[in-house]
């Protein structure tokens, strides 16, 4: 019995084999992971070879050129424009901001018909091999973009309506102090010595910026922070430091007449934390506040503390890319009227 069953194993083992295609080893493509809802709408256009159709193609080809030729801009910045639902639009802006700005993107949509807006911020890397990295993504639902940039850099805004949708569209771009000033009633006009200023002879260089008030006025936290040192030395006097860990960063405050925290506290944006003086090696001037930021050594605080122009001098902006320009898609007008 054993010697039959030998042969009908082997042939059926053969047989098995002889209906398998071949052995070869399946390839599972790479699971597709979009670091945008921008890419996804476009690999789904892909998936179903809508790609290939000419308003398709256009589609794809619009939201790659226009960032190769953004329009370069200075904020503020305020545009309205409108896009034809049946064409393949799509609009980029290119600034220059600083470190310590927050910027602030508004979209206004006005169309008959609901439409998804993708709405893309990028950064200018200097690298030739990767010139650009996604940064943010406009809300979905109120099309607004707040970012606070770590380097000064170029940004590109990507903005594209999903296929045979228009109507007409408003962008405002804003920047802002990120953080609020540290001295109660007081701005800018208030400084009177400036990061890098020459120190004892041009020896060393000021690490901050000396905001003059009468004294006891009230030194108040800029952001949501964390105190790690309270003291008094011979060249800041009376001094606090605190830690913006949403910034990465140490915030000092020197030549104080009063400290109003202890080492270890939580405070919140415009608490009280101190009064002016003009302790330690500030006794011969008159009482001003030293405000520095550190962060991998010491920074200019000019930009995260200074108001800024918030209102554009003129609505403008041709925002259709080269590419769209030479399609000479009909209806689209900027109003500059303002």
């Amino acid at each position: 019995m054993r010697e039959f069953i030998k042969p009908y194993l082997l042939s059926c083992l053969v047989i098995l084999l002889l209906t398998i295609p071949g052995c070869k080893k399946e390839i599972v493509p790479k699971a597709f992971y979009p670091r945008s809802a921008h890419e996804a709408y476009q690999h789904s256009l892909e998936q179903a070879n809508l790609s290939e159709t000419a308003l398709g193609h256009d589609w794809i080809r619009a939201g790659e050129e226009v960032l190769e030729n953004s329009e370069n801009i200075t904020l503020p910045f305020e545009a309205d424009f409108y896009w034809n639902p049946n064409s393949a639009d799509a609009a980029g802006y290119r600034f220059f901001v600083k470190r310590g700005i927050r910027v602030e993107v508004e979209i206004g949509v006005f169309s008959a018909d609901s439409l998804f807006l993708f709405a893309d911020l990028f950064r200018e890397t200097g690298d030739t091999a990767i010139r650009r990295t996604h940064v943010a993504t406009a809300d979905e639902e109120t099309h607004r973009l707040v970012f606070e940039p770590r380097r000064d850099s170029y940004y590109a805004l990507r903005m594209q309506p999903e296929l045979l949708r228009g109507g007409t569209f408003k962008v405002l771009i804003r920047e802002f102090p990120s953080i609020g000033f540290p001295v109660k009633g007081k701005d800018s006009k208030s400084i009177a010595s400036f990061f890098g200023d020459p120190r004892d002879g041009g020896s060393r260089e000021h690490h901050g910026v000396d905001i003059f008030a009468p004294r006891h006025t009230s030194v108040l936290a800029p952001s949501n922070a964390s105190v790690t040192r309270v003291g008094e030395g011979d060249i800041g006097g009376r001094y606090i430091w605190l830690y913006d860990s949403k910034r990465s960063m140490y915030l000092y405050f020197a030549h104080l007449e009063t400290q109003e925290v202890s080492r270890g506290a939580m405070v919140t944006v415009g608490q009280l934390i101190g009064t002016v003086g003009n302790t330690g090696n500030a006794r011969s001037t008159p009482p001003h506040l030293h405000f520095g930021i550190y962060s991998n050594g010491p920074i200019d605080p000019i930009h995260f503390i200074t108001e800024t122009d918030t209102v554009p001098d003129r609505i403008a902006g041709d925002t259709l890319s080269s590419f769209q320009k030479r399609k000479n898609f009909p209806g689209f007008f900027v109003d500059s009227s303002h």
